[in-house]
């Protein structure tokens, strides 16, 4: 219900021309206000909170959907938040994300490195050791990834006096990030592979469409089976009691998508051909966000590396591990 709701907001109102608009400086705050305004970002809030009191495996599919429209704002980070803190603690409106980590300086400065969104998030929520922060953004120093268009930024706060601690879950912020990111990966993965699927049946050559040549065959099957892993993967996350995911989970999800879109995003430039490089050619908004996404929260490396401990750390057998996790 609330993945087709959300689907039919951003259709209308996430439209390529509006991603290319707000990647390029434009106002991101009407966005924003159609799906805050709407009740969506407090889906996870319990109900006696003003939530929806969602629970958490009917999520991936609306976050699959940001992914899907390549939503140019923190929506997915700000649903997370508010999962993550304390009951009664009320966040800040206005676009608000999720940083990776939070390093302090011997000069008192804190450091917040590819902050996914950070280039227009108005608030960060972050773990500080074992406590939650919220930081303003409002005297932030922003540094940009060097990346056209995109919208992750190393962000710098001179001291931590604007830093507010908060009751909250900070050893869920990890594994919930990676679940976020993962069903994003998922779904913007879903809208590559349609778009270059539906190119490969409608471009001909040599006589035929593309999607007739056998070895064009074999590289959309290729696709199809890392979009489905990707999703499964993604979606078993999100299978918790609670408001955020189990950490074997999370790592699995997130390593198995960010493993697969680089593979994904190369190969539907591949068959697009010359048209698939082009600015003017909505490919690009997707394929950008799935190597960015990749790296973010943690690439295929860092969570193999946590499920690889978890392994080392199991007292069963591999098979008996494999089946609890």
């Amino acid at each position: 219900m609330f993945a087709e709701a959300i689907e039919d907001i951003l259709r209308d109102r996430c439209t390529p021309a509006v991603v290319r608009a707000i990647e390029q400086g434009g106002d991101p705050l009407p966005l924003w206000r159609a799906l805050s305004d709407a009740g969506f970002l407090d889906l996870l809030r319990p109900e006696e909170e003003g939530g929806a009191g969602l629970p958490l495996p009917e999520l991936y599919p609306v976050v699959a959907q940001f992914g899907r429209y390549a939503a140019p704002l923190p929506l997915a980070q700000a649903i997370g938040a508010r999962a993550l803190v304390g009951p009664g603690v009320a966040l800040p409106d206005g676009p608000l994300t999720l940083a990776p980590a939070l390093r302090r300086r011997s000069d008192g400065s804190l450091h917040a490195p590819l902050v996914p969104f950070g280039a227009i998030a108005q608030h960060v929520l972050a773990a500080d050791g074992d406590r939650l922060v919220l930081l303003s953004c409002a005297e932030v120093r922003r540094i940009a990834t060097g990346i056209p268009n995109s919208q992750a930024a190393t962000l710098v706060w001179a001291d931590d006096r604007g830093l507010e601690r908060l009751a909250g879950d900070a050893a869920a912020l990890s594994p919930l990030a990676a679940a976020l990111q993962a069903a994003l990966l998922a779904g913007g993965m879903t809208r590559v592979f349609e778009m270059t699927l539906q190119y490969c049946n409608e471009r001909s050559q040599f006589g035929r469409t593309l999607g007739k040549f056998q070895a064009i065959q074999h590289q959309l099957a290729v696709m199809a089976e890392l979009v489905a892993a990707s999703g499964i993967a993604a979606e078993a996350a999100f299978q918790a009691p609670g408001r955020v995911p189990r950490l074997l989970p999370a790592a699995m999800a997130k390593a198995r998508a960010s493993e697969a879109a680089p593979d994904v995003a190369n190969t539907a430039h591949a068959l697009h051909g010359a048209i698939g490089v082009t600015e003017e050619y909505d490919l690009q908004l997707f394929t950008r966000r799935l190597h960015e996404g990749r790296t973010a929260h943690g690439s295929e490396s860092y969570w193999n590396h946590i499920v690889g401990e978890q392994v080392l750390a199991s007292s069963g057998t591999l098979a008996e591990f494999v089946r609890a996790a």
